[in-house]
């Protein structure tokens, strides 16, 4: 993963920590097979697919372009 991602994705983190539906994160409901997990963006085309464990606690399954999700 190029330098710059995983800088972002850093950073992002840190939103999410703080609200994981801050409209900077652009945080959406998966459908499909990923019905069960959520999806947030980090830059560009590259997302993090988490799942919430419980109202204080996420998985974070993946991140990657939008390959992740095939």
């Amino acid at each position: 993963m190029p330098k710059f991602v995983k800088e972002h994705a850093e950073e992002k983190g840190k939103i999410f920590i703080a609200n994981p539906f801050d409209s900077r994160l652009e945080t959406h409901k998966l459908h499909g097979k990923y019905k069960d997990y959520w999806s947030f963006s980090v830059v560009s085309q590259y997302r993090i697919i988490f799942s919430f464990v419980n109202s204080n606690c996420a998985d974070f399954i993946n991140i990657g372009t939008h390959d992740i999700y095939r």
